[in-house]
């Protein structure tokens, strides 16, 4: 008894330091910054924007979203890695940030190992659209085109190593078919050219693509995930339309630099999982088309090394060469 006595006792003497430091984080005075490797005004930028005001809510700090965007997202993914290991600068980004190797030949860093995952806060399906000037309406009638006349169909990549590109890929694997792919400097170019008829078809986000969809300058299609979303129930999914085990959602993440202390982490992890509870229950994210996860740290890290893993052989079946 007296032993157990003395380690519980020892144990306490070690969690104590630990306890106190997350108790006291983030300082009152403090500033939070959130790095965004994209534009502002597009999918991750808005809820990454969300996410900071409800932390500013719940934490009585400062929180400023910094647009750094450049290079594939690495621009600011290169920020935040290089950024004090204090919990004060994180990176807001999407499933693109962690196939950076995948993708690029020179990559600055490797996501896996040189960031430390906080939180993984939501995903979303996407939506394919068609150009407006083309006489097909269903999915099914696409692919038939698109098996007769493969010369003739182009898809548009608005990034490499995103989730429109690998839902693009996909898409052509599970529905025995052969696009021309066309590389895009982001969603609006490429989306220009598929309402323009330049490009036959379009994966992105729902949010970047419902506006012009609703307008009529584009038509949606389907829906990338497996049920469908509230933003458009009149759009089936992709299995509903004939292409079976079909499911791709572009996700959010939070990173911290590399050396942040665990503890840190751990307070910011509780911190987001708190946030993105309420932003579901708000609707806020769900006017997003974004639907809320939460997951403790290590499911977040074995998420991410399916997703590469998964991602890195679609990829390479599909011939890509980084860039």
């Amino acid at each position: 008894m007296r032993l157990q006595s003395f380690l519980a006792a020892g144990l306490a003497l070690l969690v104590a330091p630990a306890w106190a430091e997350a108790q006291k984080f983030p300082e009152s005075g403090k500033t939070i910054r959130v790095v965004v490797p994209f534009a502002a005004g597009g999918g991750v930028d808005n809820a990454a924007r969300l996410l900071g005001e409800q932390l500013r809510k719940q934490l009585g700090v400062t929180v400023i979203v910094d647009n750094r965007a450049g290079a594939n997202g690495t621009v600011g993914g290169k920020a935040v890695q290089m950024a004090p290991a204090d919990g004060y600068t994180l990176l807001f980004s999407a499933s693109t940030h962690v196939l950076a190797k995948q993708v690029m030949s020179n990559a600055p860093y490797d996501p896996q190992t040189d960031f430390a995952p906080v939180a993984r806060v939501g995903e979303a399906p996407l939506m394919l659209v068609i150009s407006p000037q083309l006489p097909q309406d269903k999915l099914g009638d696409v692919l038939a085109a698109a098996r007769q006349q493969p010369e003739k169909w182009m898809a548009a990549i608005p990034a490499a190593g995103a989730a429109s590109h690998l839902a693009t890929l996909l898409l052509a694997k599970q529905g025995n078919v052969k696009f021309t792919y066309v590389p895009y400097k982001g969603t609006q170019p490429a989306l220009a050219d598929v309402a323009g008829g330049h490009v036959n078809l379009q994966f992105d986000s729902m949010i970047s693509l419902l506006p012009l969809a609703k307008a009529g300058k584009v038509k949606p299609i389907a829906i990338s995930s497996i049920k469908r979303s509230e933003l458009a129930p009149a759009v089936p999914t992709v299995q509903e339309a004939g292409v079976p085990n079909f499911n791709v959602v572009t996700w959010y993440g939070v990173w911290a630099p590399k050396e942040t202390p665990a503890e840190r982490v751990a307070a910011l992890h509780a911190a987001i999982n708190t946030a993105v509870g309420e932003l579901g229950k708000s609707g806020a994210f769900a006017k997003l088309g974004v639907e809320p996860v939460t997951e403790s740290i290590e499911q977040f890290k074995r998420y991410i090394a399916s997703d590469v893993a998964q991602s890195a052989e679609l990829l390479k079946g599909a011939g890509f060469k980084p860039e």
